[in-house]
């Protein structure tokens, strides 16, 4: 055998261990060593510790995806959830001004005929009877407008979610200065009216008048003169509808904002209907060349 094969095959089969020294030991498998061999482990080693990595890397990324798909339903389900809560904002405030009004209108009608001659002038007569306004004085209505899917929201923490200027306009609608106001107004402020009136009856009718029944029109008919002189209820009653008409407004501008919202919210929820879902993955029509 020439020189030159001896070398062929050491090279095939690999230099004996024992002819190695430590450093080459160390990275032997068997009984010899070969750089052919070396270098095909060293390729193998590296092909499996990259299939590894992408295949963990790969996984990690469609699992953070699809959090990010589940927070994306979520949001969308807030979103709607907020534009109908908004709506029905909407059906309630209107149709409390609508009852705030014919009660204004009521006692302002009250109040203009309140120097008139005549016993009936604190009773109204309809064509299925009679009532008196002030029957019903001490009765109150507080705002307030539905607002559980905003608690919701709130509370689970999915309000971060909704980004910073929904998130700014959303809490303005519901714990806003002029939400605050107009709820303090038909709450307190009523209230205070009520109570003054129910003092004065205490403190001051129930020595004049025999039977105190201010739920019967009747009284109101049999002591017309005597309430005609009490200038405090007169002026109770023009304080409490300088309160109503300044609520009345309150509500007007709130509707606005309402409305407002509900306009900003449905273009939002447009634009997320109109985004294309491939599995976790989301794109705008405008990211991919269509409108």
């Amino acid at each position: 055998m020439s020189k030159n094969q001896r070398q062929y095959k050491e090279e095939e089969e690999g230099i004996r261990t024992e002819e190695l020294n430590w450093f080459y030991r160390i990275i032997t498998l068997g009984d010899r060593f070969s750089w052919k061999d070396f270098y095909d482990r060293l390729k193998k080693a590296i092909l499996n510790f990259l299939i590894v990595f992408f295949g963990v890397l790969v996984s990690f990324g469609v699992e953070q995806k699809g959090g990010e798909s589940d927070d994306r339903e979520s949001n969308i389900e807030n979103l709607i959830g907020l534009r109908d809560e908004l709506k029905s904002m909407r059906t309630y405030t209107g149709e409390y001004k609508d009852q705030l009004v014919w009660v204004s209108d009521m006692y302002k009608k009250q109040y203009l005929r309140w120097e008139e001659d005549n016993d009936s002038i604190f009773v109204v007569f309809e064509d299925d009877g009679r009532y008196a306004p002030f029957s019903f004085y001490t009765s109150r209505d507080p705002f307030d407008p539905p607002r559980v899917v905003y608690d919701a929201i709130k509370l689970d923490g999915t309000f971060r979610f909704l980004g910073p200027e929904l998130g700014r306009r959303v809490n303005r609608t519901y714990d806003g200065t002029q939400l605050k106001y107009i709820i303090e107004n038909t709450a307190s402020e009523e209230k205070t009216y009520i109570e003054d009136f129910e003092k004065r009856v205490k403190n001051k009718w129930v020595f004049d008048i025999d039977k105190i029944a201010t739920e019967k029109s009747q009284f109101w008919i049999d002591n017309r003169k005597y309430i005609q002189k009490d200038k405090y209820l007169k002026y109770n009653l023009l304080k409490r509808i300088e309160l109503w008409e300044q609520i009345i407004g309150q509500l007007d501008e709130y509707t606005i904002e309402v409305n407002s919202n509900i306009e900003y919210l449905d273009s939002i929820i447009l634009d997320k209907e109109k985004e294309i879902k491939i599995v976790y993955w989301v794109f705008r029509p405008q990211d991919i060349g269509l409108r």
